[in-house]
């Protein structure tokens, strides 16, 4: 069994709890440290009894909570080298913690075997990861600028995914974001759009993925509803919406549900 349960964020998915019921890995940590106890500890999951961090990349809202939570338990961290180097710089003695992996390296932590891959992304070098317990796979890729074939590589497989549908384009161009901000949305090394997010989440449900998870939701440039109608009727379209398929949206003010493969 794996499971990912969503902790309540600002960006939806930007902090999430992966386990096979005695590995417990967080993926980001885009909450104070305090809000990440308080949602483990209504998990009955004692912060120190983690296992490890595994970080996509240095932006702030995924990184909000590591600073406090590695002072106060010193949990060991998983992630590129390029973010390490940000990551070091800005947080004092992380760099006795931090574990790097290449991106399109594997390792094991616990009784989770972890993959990652390279995604576009405007960071140091992010990446996304992909989670395994025996048979069982999820693969989570929350800040994407486009899909690659190292995307959908990383995906293949996976029972349960966490992908990005950001925005819709014409909101945010109509929107109250200045001109470079816009661009930067909107330009290869941004965000998916709704309909980008529906195509790779339609990618992964023709490869075999039974949960679809919508993440990295903003309030200026969408609404959970407009994404999850938008990459359902996608799924819809090509008749891949299914009753035994779970699509949701990750919430950003209340943790969980728990996603169960």
């Amino acid at each position: 069994m794996l499971t990912l349960t969503t902790l309540a964020s600002g960006s939806s998915g930007n902090c999430a709890l992966l386990s096979d019921g005695e590995t417990h890995l967080l993926l980001d940590v885009g909450i104070s440290c305090r809000r990440i106890c308080t949602a483990l500890a209504g998990l009955n999951i004692p912060p120190e009894s983690l296992d490890g961090i595994l970080i996509t990349h240095e932006h702030a809202d995924h990184i909000s909570g590591l600073a406090t939570l590695h002072k106060r338990f010193r949990l060991p961290v998983y992630t590129s080298p390029g973010t390490a180097r940000q990551l070091c710089y800005r947080i004092a003695a992380l760099e006795d913690v931090v574990r790097t992996c290449a991106p399109g390296s594997s390792f094991t932590v616990g009784g989770l075997d972890v993959e990652t891959f390279p995604i576009s992304h405007d960071a140091a070098e992010p990446m996304g990861f992909a989670v395994s317990s025996g048979d069982r796979k999820a693969a989570l890729v929350t800040d994407l600028g486009v899909v690659t074939e190292a995307v959908r590589n990383g995906m293949a497989g996976a029972q349960l995914v966490l992908v990005e549908a950001n925005h819709d384009p014409d909101w945010v161009r109509s929107g109250p974001y200045p001109y470079y901000l816009q661009a930067r949305i909107l330009g290869e090394k941004g965000h998916l759009s709704n309909e980008d997010g529906g195509a790779l989440a339609l990618s992964a449900v023709d490869g075999g993925a039974r949960a679809v998870v919508l993440a990295h939701l903003s309030r200026e440039n969408n609404t959970p509803q407009r994404a999850f109608d938008a990459v359902s009727a996608i799924l819809s379209a090509h008749g891949a919406r299914e009753p035994g398929l779970t699509l949701a949206v990750a919430p950003r003010d209340q943790t969980g549900p728990v996603y169960t493969v």
